[in-house]
């Protein structure tokens, strides 16, 4: 699933905690209402630091699309613990499961 990384996406990252407006998702509805660096304000990105912050910031998501496609289908944290009980009582039959779910997920959904 790909997500739409944004100006907002990308201004809240390079510049955390400027006070700006934006309307629509481009730079031209950009307004900064941050004092100039030399008053103590923060400066405000460029058309091209956003655009190439927006890029990272989409390829990492897309990088990470793995670990969002494993979560849902992991078995409960539940099922581990009550399977580390047992495994400290010496019985791993049921580690052994968990452990053969887990792995079920991650040759489905591999790392890249």
């Amino acid at each position: 699933m790909k997500f739409p990384i944004g100006i907002v996406d990308a201004l809240n990252s390079l510049v955390p905690g400027a006070i700006w407006g934006c309307s629509g998702n481009e730079y031209a509805g950009l307004q900064w209402y941050e004092k100039p660096p030399e008053e103590g304000g923060i400066r405000k990105p460029t058309e091209e630091e956003i655009q190439a912050e927006i890029i990272r910031l989409q390829s990492e998501y897309d990088l990470k699309e793995y670990q969002r496609l494993r979560a849902p289908e992991y078995p409960p944290k539940e099922d581990f613990i009550d399977a580390y009980y047992w495994a400290q009582r010496g019985d791993n039959t049921k580690m052994n499961e968990y452990l053969e779910k887990c792995d079920d997920v991650k040759i489905k959904y591999p790392k890249p």
